[in-house]
């Protein structure tokens, strides 16, 4: 009798934690996939600062300046998700980002 009760305690166990592990697994590709989008926007906004920056109006301009490194420092904060968080990246999109910048 004790077996059975041990037997359905652990099925009862074993199928919380296979629904728990679930609902787990898409909250990570839900922020994987958001957080990909958010990278992206992000390098966008970098690369627009930088070619505001030097344009012959706003060269030299402090504030601009500093908020480039802001953003250059979230920018870095976000590698480190991304070699925790696995997702696929628009490849062309990314590519087409660093020219930008490297045009810069």
């Amino acid at each position: 009798m004790q077996v059975y009760l041990l037997l359905a305690v652990s099925v009862v166990i074993n199928g919380f934690l296979v629904w728990y592990i679930t609902r787990l697994l898409r909250k990570f590709v839900f922020i994987s996939e958001n957080l990909a989008d958010l990278f992206l926007t992000n390098k966008a906004f970098h690369a627009f600062l930088k070619s505001m920056y030097s344009m012959e109006n706003y060269h030299g301009e402090p504030m601009i300046q500093e908020l480039m490194m802001r953003v250059q420092e979230v920018l870095e904060e976000m590698e480190n998700f991304r070699d925790i968080f696995q997702y696929g990246l628009d490849a062309e999109l990314e590519e087409e980002l660093n020219a930008t910048q490297e045009e810069n």
